[in-house]
């Protein structure tokens, strides 16, 4: 079993703590390789090295800037299969849809604010004052701290470092401790282009989370997550007047009228419900319906629901993988036990045959009243329609 490693000054280097968690396999529910738990001692010789790579880095010119992260852009494209490989082993994505649909956006993302980094904006210079003139200097913030989730491991960390370094900062981020192992991997492929210490990756659990947001180093930390973590975060870096960014998740209803395109409208429902396995924050969890396009929409989402492939990364026919780890699995797989107790309809729910893994099928189920977990309820004019996969084993 492979042992990975942090990140640190431009090299892989193991964890001060010595201690490591096997990750598990989604795919097959068996451990594939073991992750470092950082501790105190680990976060700050990370947060040592981005400080003094950020007295460089801070003074190079836009240019120079934008022009290592298109450098980047290439070098990540080039190895796009390498990395969705990672990608599919650590989180069960299936590698033709992550190849077509992740891939791509991610490096034009990069280009992106390799551009924006050429194009900083500022008020313009006035005169306010009697013998004075004001003026706004754009200057980066200093080193930053990140922690990224589970769900789209790759992209978030970009989303998270591009910005960041393009407008001059440095930064230690940390992925999540089920998804660590393809943001090592663009780390490691980056540090072709980037000084050492411009990017640093620890890996570890909450408590790694916690010391980078409490370290008195960063002037800024960045977390995707749950409001509960948002919320945890927000009370730390309180205590040092640190620049928060917050992005929490979010629940996404759809509304089809009257005049909708039946079809259309269903299709691109399930697509939006179960991308990823509906494990994004823009996921369509919930359907208002108008009366009048009730009944065949209802026809028309339980047959997207029938044809939903489910199967392994490496099937270039299935849309649905696994779930990323067993908590997300319990998870939903609660949602659904709650939901059958008889206070709803089912109008799809999947085979029921065993399968390894985090495997969670493909099901559709209407709420008969509000007090059901998911469903469809009756307001007046409109009927809410809520669609979950159904449960199946994890043998």
């Amino acid at each position: 079993m492979r042992r990975l490693a942090n990140f640190i000054n431009g090299e892989f280097v193991a964890p001060k703590s010595g201690k490591y968690v096997e990750l598990i396999s989604p795919v097959t529910s068996k451990p594939f390789a073991e992750m470092p738990v950082s501790d105190a001692a680990d976060v700050d010789a990370a947060f040592a090295s981005a400080s003094v790579a950020f007295q460089s880095w801070k003074r190079t010119t836009p240019s120079q800037r934008s022009l290592m992260l298109l450098k980047i852009a290439d070098i990540l494209e080039a190895n796009a299969e390498k990395l969705v490989a990672v990608e599919a082993e650590n989180c069960g994505k299936i590698i033709a849809v992550t190849m077509s649909e992740e891939i791509p956006p991610m490096v034009d993302q990069i280009r992106f604010f390799a551009s924006a980094a050429r194009l900083l904006e500022g008020r313009s210079a006035g005169e306010y004052m009697s013998g004075m003139t004001s003026y706004i200097r754009r200057e980066p913030v200093g080193v930053c701290a990140a922690v990224t989730p589970w769900n789209y491991p790759l992209m978030m960390a970009v989303w998270k470092w591009a910005p960041a370094l393009a407008a001059g900062n440095t930064m230690v981020l940390k992925p999540s401790d089920t998804t660590p192992a393809s943001t090592l991997l663009m780390a490691e492929l980056m540090a072709q282009v980037l000084p050492p210490g411009v990017l640093n990756i620890v890996c570890g659990d909450r408590n790694t989370g916690r010391l980078l947001a409490e370290h008195h180093v960063p002037a800024m930390v960045s977390i995707t997550g749950s409001v509960g973590a948002g919320m945890q975060v927000a009370e730390s870096a309180s205590k040092t007047l640190k620049r928060v960014h917050l992005e929490l998740g979010g629940k996404a209803p759809v509304i089809v009228f009257d005049d909708a395109d039946i079809a259309n409208a269903a299709e691109n429902i399930a697509i939006a419900g179960f991308f990823n396995s509906g494990q994004d924050c823009t996921a369509a969890t919930r359907v208002l319906v108008a009366p009048k396009a009730y009944a065949n929409f209802v026809d028309a989402i339980a047959e997207q629901a029938k044809n939903m492939v489910l199967g392994s990364p490496e099937n270039e026919d299935a849309f649905l993988g696994p779930v990323n780890n067993i908590n997300q699995f319990e998870r939903v797989t609660g949602f659904i036990g709650r939901a059958w107790t008889g206070r709803t309809r089912s109008i799809w729910r999947g085979s029921g045959k065993p399968m390894r893994g985090c495997r969670i099928t493909a099901c559709r189920r209407l709420r008969k009243r509000r007090t059901a977990t998911c469903g469809w309820e009756r307001t007046r004019d409109w009927r809410a329609l809520m669609a979950w996969p159904s449960q199946l084993s994890t043998a």
